[in-house]
């Protein structure tokens, strides 16, 4: 998706909070990719350079700004993303209710562990 947005891994990441949360202040961006300040400054600046994000007022605190992802941008991302989670419902289609129990359950231990290894 990267690619398709031209955008790097960074940058992408930060798309992907804008899209699944909606706006967000650059100071929660920064803390959700785990890079500084300046860093998403320039995360910011460079996704607004290619159109797919925009810095407007706060509408809680019209001395703050918060980074909005373009409409156009979301509806890219989600063209390539719909396909493919379509493909993957259409595979668990696949399965009956019991395997579909233990594909479900195999995941949430995954995630779960996965977490334990991530740093809040």
């Amino acid at each position: 998706m990267g690619e398709q947005l031209t955008v790097n891994p960074t940058d992408l990441a930060a798309m992907e909070h804008l899209i699944t949360s909606g706006p967000l202040g650059p100071t929660e961006l920064a803390r959700r990719l785990r890079i500084t300040p300046p860093a998403v400054t320039a995360v910011v600046d460079r996704l607004e350079e290619l159109g797919h994000a925009t810095r407007v007022t706060n509408p809680a605190d019209r001395r703050a700004v918060v980074v909005t992802p373009a409409p156009a941008s979301v509806q890219k991302a989600m063209a390539i993303l719909m396909p493919m989670i379509g493909d993957i419902d259409a595979t668990l289609d696949g399965f009956d209710v019991e395997e579909q129990a233990v594909i479900a359950g195999y995941l949430e231990r995954v995630v779960a562990a996965y977490r334990t290894h991530i740093p809040s």
